[in-house]
């Protein structure tokens, strides 16, 4: 019989992840697209750098910043008297940092297609810059976003390298379907990490399926974001 804990973390540790990158990946893309200063390039190599570098050497980063004897971690123990290593705050962690690139690159992506006329014509009629990012520069950039936000969820739900690293393997407490899945195999138990394939399987299909098919749905034509008309429209297909 499947043990749904870890499942139920896993969604858990993915959806709080995800609400926390899609933030920061459009506050991060609108301030390296807009702003201008020193070391740019170098911050923004080390912030996309989770997404080359092997999970289990960003786990190793986080267990050095956040471990007892890390500069996070020893004020977190001397001030709060609690340690975030294997702990679920550890786990969403590696998730967050894990997928954050992936959220990032996406929102640059959509938010640099954006047309700056367009953005210029909502300013000529008066709106500040909060209700022109809010009333056109998000919507026209909303599909690239959502896609962004699929991909991030996806890889925070499959994050296992850095998670290993700094939550560890506690039945209960911080034991995600993909490190399930790893001890199961290593057990020889093929039937118990069957079990956890299939179900890990079935939730990014159905959330790369519902991209898809919101995408269709939500079509814009060639040369919307580009100066077009901004107007959604539908598909054919």
């Amino acid at each position: 019989m499947i043990d749904w804990q870890p499942v139920v973390l896993s969604l858990k540790v993915a959806l709080v992840s995800l609400v926390v990158v899609f933030i920061l990946g459009i506050a991060t893309a609108l301030i390296m697209i807009r702003k201008q200063f020193p070391g740019k390039a170098v911050y923004e190599s080390l912030i996309t750098m989770p997404m080359v570098l092997p999970p289990v050497v960003t786990g190793f980063a986080l267990l050095l910043l956040i471990g007892r004897n890390g500069p996070v971690g020893k004020v977190m123990l001397d001030l709060f008297d609690t340690q975030l290593i294997f702990t679920q705050t550890a786990a969403v962690l590696a998730a967050i940092v894990i997928a954050f690139p992936l959220m990032y690159q996406s929102a640059k992506a959509a938010l640099q297609s954006v047309d700056s006329n367009l953005e210029d014509a909502a300013r000529t009629l008066g709106a500040s810059e909060w209700r022109v990012l809010l009333t056109v520069t998000i919507p026209l950039a909303m599909p690239g976003l959502i896609a962004g936000g699929v991909l991030a969820f996806s890889r925070a739900l499959g994050e296992f390298g850095a998670t290993i690293m700094i939550a560890g393997n506690i039945p209960g407490k911080t034991q995600t379907i993909p490190i399930t899945i790893y001890f199961a195999a290593e057990s020889n138990d093929l039937i118990e990490a069957g079990y956890y394939v299939a179900v890990i399987s079935s939730i990014t299909f159905g959330a790369i399926f519902w991209l898809n098919t919101w995408s269709k749905k939500n079509s814009w034509y060639p040369g919307t974001l580009r100066g077009g008309n901004p107007h959604r429209v539908k598909s054919r297909d």
